[in-house]
């Protein structure tokens, strides 16, 4: 039986003061879990029903598991359709940005993305398309939201997320950088070179005119029919897929 301390500290970890606070955030799913036991994350606690752990396969003999019931499961949960399995996972101390790296290759920047699923789902993407850092502005929806964590499927136990003042940060990078805007030239006339930093705007207000200052080329993708603009997730899937063509036209 889970105590009320148990309780209160899960449940609290739905809200980013209580998540910094404890330094962990919530995984939940029997896939996503088994994807950040086999990463560099570290897994504090798995919390289980009977039925979930015969599912879960053999896990690592040094990792604490508890096994609950359904009724107190019910009360840790975020999810309407739970799996039977939650895990608490310490957030990685993201703070240094490998610079040197990024300069190297195409960096998405997020300008104040906040809708969990948005960012979730733009994580998800980076992933499958083989971008492996994200450098967020820091009204940035959390990372380690559990929505965000949800709708990366488990893509996020792989993606480097990074918080940080974007105009310095672009400043500092010294790289081509590319904003995703309306009147820009066509995305597939566009010369990315070999790395620059491609950078998407928040959902209703786009991206911010002091940022806007800091972009080389704007660039748009060509609008066919009549949407007024893009959801930025589709946007940069778009623009993701595009970098990856032409990588693969490259090889």
């Amino acid at each position: 039986m889970l105590s009320k301390a148990q309780i209160s500290l899960i449940t609290s970890l739905q809200h980013k003061k209580f998540r910094k606070q404890h330094g962990l955030f919530i995984v939940e799913g029997i896939k996503s879990v088994q994807e950040f036991i086999t990463s560099s994350y570290q897994v504090q606690t798995i919390y289980a029903t009977a039925e979930a752990l015969t599912k879960m396969g053999n896990l690592p003999q040094n990792l604490k598991c508890i096994d609950v019931s359904e009724r107190d499961f019910s009360k840790i949960t975020g999810l309407t359709s739970p799996q039977g399995v939650l895990a608490l996972v310490q957030i990685p101390d993201n703070n240094q940005i490998d610079e040197a790296s990024l300069k190297k290759q195409h960096c998405l920047v997020l300008d104040d993305v906040q809708d969990p699923g948005n960012l979730g789902t733009i994580i998800r993407t980076a992933e499958w398309f083989g971008i492996s850092e994200i450098i967020c502005s820091i009204g940035t929806v959390d990372a380690y939201n559990p929505k965000v964590v949800q709708a990366t499927m488990g893509s996020l136990s792989r993606v480097r997320i990074y918080y940080t003042e974007l105009i310095p940060f672009v400043e500092r990078m010294e790289m081509p950088t590319f904003g995703a805007l309306l009147d820009g030239s066509s995305i597939y006339d566009t010369d990315f070179g070999q790395a620059g930093l491609i950078i998407m705007g928040n959902e209703g207000n786009g991206i911010s005119q002091a940022l806007q200052a800091k972009i080389d080329s704007a660039v748009t993708i060509p609008r066919l029919g009549h949407a007024e603009s893009l959801n930025v997730a589709v946007a940069t899937t778009v623009f993701c897929a595009e970098l990856a063509r032409r990588k693969l036209i490259l090889k």
